[in-house]
C-alpha cells in the first residue's frame, strides 16, 4: 500500500533540491525537472525495487531518463534515496564533476544509462526489458519520456517495437505538460491524440493527472498486472509544477532560477525545511 502522504512529501524535497542545484549551478532545465517529481517521487520512493547500497542489484528494476535534460530531477530522487551523498548536489555543471548537464552511467551510482540526445530512451528501456526478459530476470523498465521528444520519429520506431516483441515487463511515462523549447508542442508540432497514438501502436495506455499521487501510483500497480502488451502512462503535467512563477512558461524550460526567483520557489515550497 502506498502512503500517498509520503510520496508527496518526497516529490516536494525533490523540487526543493532541484531549484536549489539549478540557481547554484546558474544553468540547466527548471521547468521539465519541475514537472517530473511526482512521477519519480512515485517510482524511486515506492514501485520499483532497487539498493543504493547496491546499484548493480540483478533483481532490480531499470529506469531510463530518455528527456536526459531533465538530469536535475533523476540527481535529487538519488541523492535522497541515499545512493550519494546529498551535499554533491550542489556541484551539478561544475567542472569535473559527476553530476553532468545529462546523465552519465559512468558517473554516478543509480544511473543506468547515459542519456540526453533526446527520441532514443525508448529503444535502449525495449533492450534492456528484452534482455531482462531472456535473462529470466523478475526485473521491469520504466522510461521517462518527454512529449516534444515523441515529436522523434525513433520513439515511434520504439513503440511499434516494443508492441511487436509484446515488452510487458516495460513501463513508458509521458511528462506530458505541453510544452517544449520553442513553445506549445501542440503548435510547434501537434503530438495529439498521444493516448489514441500508442493504443493504435499496440500499447496498453492510461492517461492521469501527472501531479495526482494517487493516480500514478494506481497506474503503476494497475501496468504490472498488463500481459503481453508494454504500458504507457500520459500523465498529463504542468511545467515548473510547484512554483508559481514557473508553472506553465516555456522560457523555463532551459534556464536556471536567479537568486530572487530562488527565495520565492523556496518559500514556496516550504523555505528548503527537510
Amino acid at each position: 500500500m502506498a502512503d500517498i502522504a509520503f510520496l508527496q512529501e518526497m516529490a516536494r524535497k525533490i523540487r526543493i533540491e532541484i531549484v536549489k542545484m539549478l540557481a547554484q549551478a546558474g544553468s540547466g532545465h527548471t521547468g521539465g525537472s519541475l514537472s517530473a517529481a511526482d512521477i519519480i517521487s512515485a517510482l524511486y520512493f515506492y514501485k520499483m525495487r532497487h539498493d543504493p547500497k547496491n546499484p548493480s542489484w540483478e533483481k532490480r528494476d531499470r529506469f531510463v531518463l530518455s528527456k536526459g535534460h531533465a538530469a536535475p530531477v533523476l540527481y535529487a530522487a538519488l541523492a535522497l534515496c541515499g545512493y550519494f551523498d546529498i551535499s554533491l548536489l550542489g556541484s551539478l555543471r561544475k567542472l569535473n564533476s559527476p553530476l553532468q548537464g545529462h546523465p552519465c552511467c559512468k558517473s554516478l551510482p543509480g544511473i543506468e544509462v547515459s542519456t540526453g540526445s533526446l527520441g532514443q530512451g525508448l529503444s535502449v528501456a525495449n533492450g534492456m526489458a528484452l534482455g531482462i526478459r531472456l535473462s529470466g530476470i523478475p526485473a521491469r523498465v520504466y522510461c521517462l519520456l518527454g512529449d516534444g521528444e515523441i515529436q522523434e520519429g525513433q520513439v515511434w520506431e520504439a513503440a511499434m517495437t516494443a508492441s511487436h516483441y509484446k515488452i510487458d515487463n516495460l513501463c513508458a511515462i509521458i511528462d506530458h505538460n505541453n510544452l517544449q523549447i520553442d513553445g506549445h508542442c501542440t503548435e510547434v508540432m501537434n503530438i495529439e491524440p498521444v493516448d489514441e497514438k500508442f493504443k493504435a501502436f499496440g500499447w496498453n495506455v492510461f492517461t492521469v493527472d501527472g501531479h495526482n499521487m494517487s493516480e500514478i501510483v494506481s497506474a503503476l500497480d494497475d501496468a504490472e498486472k498488463i500481459k503481453e502488451k508494454p504500458t504507457m502512462i500520459v500523465a498529463k503535467t504542468i511545467k515548473g509544477k510547484g512554483v508559481s512563477i514557473f508553472e506553465g512558461k516555456a522560457k523555463y524550460h532551459g534556464v536556471a532560477p536567479t537568486k530572487e526567483e530562488l527565495e520565492i520557489a523556496l518559500k514556496e515550497l516550504g523555505d528548503g525545511k527537510n
